[in-house]
């Protein structure tokens, strides 16, 4: 239960900068970094950003957040648009989706869409660990793209989706994604960013493929950190 409530600490740092979380942070601090399978550079990485958090300006954080995560498709936090972009299977994963979620007790606000990041990690903080694990683990390929991107930006978010990514006892890579900034017309008139997040979805990238959330009973077996 412990692992679980740092996974959801996780959360609530890729959530819109407020007045609420800058007063929460000292307390989410040990929570945020009792997260398990973390690497020694991760944590100090997390230390970084909650510090970030704490002392800059309101304003700022929140400028910065918008540019970060709501212009432009390489670091959105919406997963399926990494997948689907504007297409039509976008709308029936997210369907597939929030079905998963209500299977698991979980019902979102009518404002709210299932794949931003912070409320797959909320969910996944209800999950049995293993099956939370296994359930992160399935969007690894995005996880590490958005990472890139962030990383790309010298933005000290990209500290969160490495933290998500060896919760799940995945790696931590570096992707090369040509990134270039643009304007958000122009990134509305990108194609998705690549194919698909599964196996066969990156060892075909010209062809569009499905994102699946799998629940499982069993930790994926193989994998260290």
């Amino acid at each position: 239960m412990k692992d679980l409530l740092s996974l959801r600490a996780l959360s609530r740092l890729l959530q819109y900068p407020d007045a609420e979380l800058r007063e929460n942070l000292l307390e989410m601090k040990p929570i945020v970094i009792a997260l398990p399978k973390i690497s020694k550079s991760v944590e100090i990485g997390l230390n970084e950003l909650i510090q970030y958090l704490k002392t800059t300006d309101l304003y700022v954080l929140q400028e910065e957040y918008v540019e970060y995560f709501d212009r432009g498709r390489a670091t959105s936090l919406h997963l399926f648009e990494h997948v689907h972009g504007d297409s039509r299977e976008r709308g029936q994963a997210m369907v597939d989706l929030l079905q998963t979620y209500k299977a698991g007790g979980l019902i979102l606000a009518t404002n709210e869409l299932p794949d931003q990041l912070s409320i797959v990690l909320e969910f996944a903080s209800t999950l049995e660990l293993a099956q939370s694990r296994q359930f992160i683990a399935e969007m690894e390929h995005i996880l590490n793209s958005i990472y890139s991107a962030l990383v790309a930006r010298q933005s000290r978010y990209a500290w969160v989706i490495a933290a998500a990514i060896e919760y799940s006892g995945e790696k931590v890579k570096i992707l090369d994604l040509k990134i270039k900034d643009e304007s958000i017309d122009e990134t509305w008139a990108e194609p998705p960013a690549f194919g698909g997040c599964t196996t066969q979805g990156q060892g075909k990238p010209g062809n569009e493929q499905p994102l699946h959330f799998i629940q499982r009973a069993k930790d994926k077996q193989g994998v260290q950190i």
